[in-house]
């Protein structure tokens, strides 16, 4: 069956970084698109980037562009998503996400940003 799973989270300081990881499984990861989205307390769940199956289209949210950058390794049925220069306002959990023939979701990796 089809398995999205994230890590990665973690609780660190305005400026900082984080890597978060989406590990993939029961399906062809490098043929398809696949996503990060985040939501933070009392907010919708939110689009934060997006890459094309083989890396050389990507795609970004304007409140992280510049500051986020989204890989995969095909090879490895991974994605990350590069965290850096993090604000308070980062503070969410972070889902990796896939369509397929209906939209699949991780179960989130937890982000705080705070002093």
């Amino acid at each position: 069956q089809v398995q999205l799973v994230e890590s990665g989270g973690g609780l660190v300081q305005p400026g900082g970084s984080l890597r978060l990881s989406c590990a993939a499984s029961g399906f062809t990861f490098g043929s398809n698109f696949a996503r990060w989205y985040r939501q933070a307390p009392g907010k919708e769940r939110e689009f934060v980037a997006y890459i094309s199956p083989g890396g050389g289209s990507t795609n970004y949210a304007d409140s992280v562009k510049g500051r986020f950058t989204i890989s995969r390794e095909n090879a490895k049925n991974t994605m990350y998503l590069q965290m850096n220069s993090l604000k308070p306002e980062d503070t969410a959990v972070y889902y990796c996400n896939v369509l397929l023939n209906r939209q699949y979701w991780g179960q989130g990796t937890q982000v705080t940003v705070s002093a």
